[in-house]
């Protein structure tokens, strides 16, 4: 059966800068063998699959995939999903505001000057990294334990932790050990010298679900922000840029609006067309 299909590149308006997303339409009637099949064929770091919604709240229902499983929340996928959702004539129940439905609930989307901004979810995990995870970090990116600044759990799904080391430029040099870092779901930011267009230089690392470097990846940025801005390492609004180690040029638009952290970004159509499932 043919399905409309797009590949999009996410957190970028200028094509191959981003992340990029491949998205099925219409996937009702697709199983998950057939679904977890198309995304390790893809070999993205997300494939997505658009289906009815089953809480009469949502406008949509989607399923996220890496090549090495499922996710039940991701941020590339969600802010490029809904872009697709609505170039296909998706409409909202309610105006300005777009639901979707994912493996941890509902999660708003809203669109300001043409830019799309998802509402962070709750953290399913926080608090400090134990001590010997953060000697088991350390060694797998190269570092000295006296590198890693800060750490905290942001776990929103995927099973994040996060460090911050000293500089974006310390953020940028690392050359980690896939086998030492095994299956953690491992964030980095520092922060950029006063007057940088980006505040902070984020990267992420999953070599477990298949994906050895993220280029850029929202889930992690929107834990990371209600870290940072919570423990007043951030201000309430900023810019971070992801995938640059990568050849990209991600950029993450955060906002904190009352007790909501958005995380804001361009999405851009690079192909569409059909896809046989």
């Amino acid at each position: 059966m043919k399905r409309r299909f797009h590949q999009l590149d996410v957190f970028s308006a200028e094509p191959l800068k981003g992340n990029p997303l491949a998205v099925v339409h219409d996937a009702q009637g697709l199983d998950e063998a057939t679904m977890a099949a198309f995304a390790r064929w893809t070999n993205l770091s997300e494939t997505t699959f658009l289906l009815p919604p089953t809480d009469p709240a949502a406008d949509y229902r989607l399923r996220i995939y890496t090549p090495g499983g499922e996710l039940p929340f991701a941020g590339h996928p969600t802010l490029g999903s809904c872009w697709a959702w609505l170039a296909a004539g998706g409409v909202t129940r309610q105006a300005g505001v777009v639901v979707q439905e994912c493996g941890v609930g509902l999660v708003r989307l809203c669109q300001t000057a043409g830019r799309l901004s998802f509402a962070a979810p709750p953290l399913r995990r926080s608090g400090p990294l134990d001590e010997p995870l953060l000697q088991r970090i350390a060694a797998g990116l190269g570092l000295a334990r006296e590198d890693i600044q800060h750490h905290q759990w942001v776990d929103n799904g995927p099973g994040w932790c996060a460090v911050m080391l000293r500089s974006a430029a310390q953020v940028l040099a690392v050359r980690p050990n896939a086998a030492a870092l095994g299956d953690l779901k491992l964030g980095l930011v520092g922060a950029q010298p006063a007057g940088h267009p980006r505040q902070f230089e984020v990267r992420a690392f999953v070599p477990g679900m298949g994906v050895p470097e993220d280029p850029v990846t929202g889930s992690l940025n929107a834990g990371l922000a209600q870290w940072l801005i919570g423990a007043g390492l951030a201000p309430p609004s900023y810019v971070a840029g992801q995938g640059a180690a990568l050849g990209r040029d991600g950029r993450i638009y955060i906002a904190k609006e009352g007790n909501t952290v958005w995380v804001g970004g361009d999405v851009v159509a690079c192909v569409e067309g059909e896809v046989s499932l």
